[in-house]
């Protein structure tokens, strides 16, 4: 039970991570490999704004939101909105997305002289409940809390509101968008910074769970990703968060009492199972459904 409740912590950030890369596919189409270095920048930005500015823990979790968020938009600006703009295949994005990806990596190895930095001790109380014989640290509750806020509100806001049913609308077609009066450029400017700011807010929290933030920290992070975004469907935010919990209590099973070598070997002999079994994921729809709700 233990073990299970480590699972779900690291999971929930793990869905945290897949929420905004899924919500790119769904938007924009977009496999952004240059998420990871955004979750990392997250994760810098955050740690910077502790041992820097001496912020308490949840400003830092905000300006680490504002990082991602902002180096995302970046991103859109000097990468993807000109290929939009020239009807470029998806294959195009995606190697501008790697060249992104390679820039902010060799940005931050410079700045972190590739060395490991960690939060300071205090950055966070220690606390520790037992219930049950199960010990729960109140970092996981929270982590656990703001996962959980982050998704209704992310749901409420795609659902519930005029800016979700336009990008919604932007979503299903850009062209039948501006027929609607809709710009789609805005659109996709603020998926691009919700997406940064999921991705933010889970490289802190990852950076918390495991008190370490390196310059490489999100390529690990952004396989897994892919795994979870196929797994659960791609661009299904239901399966994103299933998926993303499932991926973290098998690995932090597989580590506990098999051997963290075979950890990754688990996750994706589950991953081919399930393809086999349902291909579209467990949320997706196949190419055809989709057709048909179109027409």
């Amino acid at each position: 039970m233990q073990q299970l409740l480590n699972g779900v912590v690291v999971g929930s950030v793990y869905a945290l991570f897949a929420l905004g890369f899924t919500l790119l596919f769904g938007v924009n189409h977009i496999m952004n490999m240059a998420h990871g270095s955004v979750f990392m920048w997250g994760a810098f930005a955050g740690l910077y704004a502790v041992t820097m500015l001496d912020a308490p823990i949840y400003v830092a979790l905000l300006i680490g939101m504002l990082a991602g968020g902002l180096v995302s938009a970046a991103l859109d600006i000097f990468a993807f909105r000109p290929l939009r703009r020239r009807n470029a295949p998806e294959f195009s994005a995606i190697v501008a997305s790697i060249g992104a990806d390679l820039v902010l990596l060799a940005i931050a190895q410079k700045v972190s002289n590739t060395a490991v930095m960690r939060f300071p001790f205090d950055a966070f109380p220690v606390v520790v409940y037992t219930v049950f014989g199960l010990r729960f640290q109140l970092l996981q509750l929270v982590i656990i809390g703001l996962v959980v806020v982050m998704v209704f509100g992310l749901v409420w806001y795609l659902y519930r509101t005029t800016f979700g049913q336009r990008i919604r609308c932007v979503a299903y077609s850009e062209q039948t968008s501006r027929l609607l009066g809709i710009n789609p450029g805005p659109v996709n400017m603020q998926v691009f910074m919700i997406s940064g700011a999921l991705a933010g807010m889970a490289g802190v929290l990852i950076g918390l769970v495991f008190n370490s933030v390196h310059f490489a920290m999100g390529e690990p992070l952004l396989l897994r990703a892919f795994v979870i975004i196929i797994l659960g469907g791609l661009g299904s935010i239901p399966g994103a968060l299933i998926a993303g919990l499932a991926i973290g209590i098998v690995q932090t099973l597989a580590v506990a009492y098999v051997s963290s070598g075979v950890a990754e070997a688990v996750v994706f002999v589950a991953l081919f199972v399930v393809i086999l079994v349902r291909p579209t994921g467990l949320f997706g729809q196949s190419t055809a459904a989709m057709r048909i709700q179109r027409a």
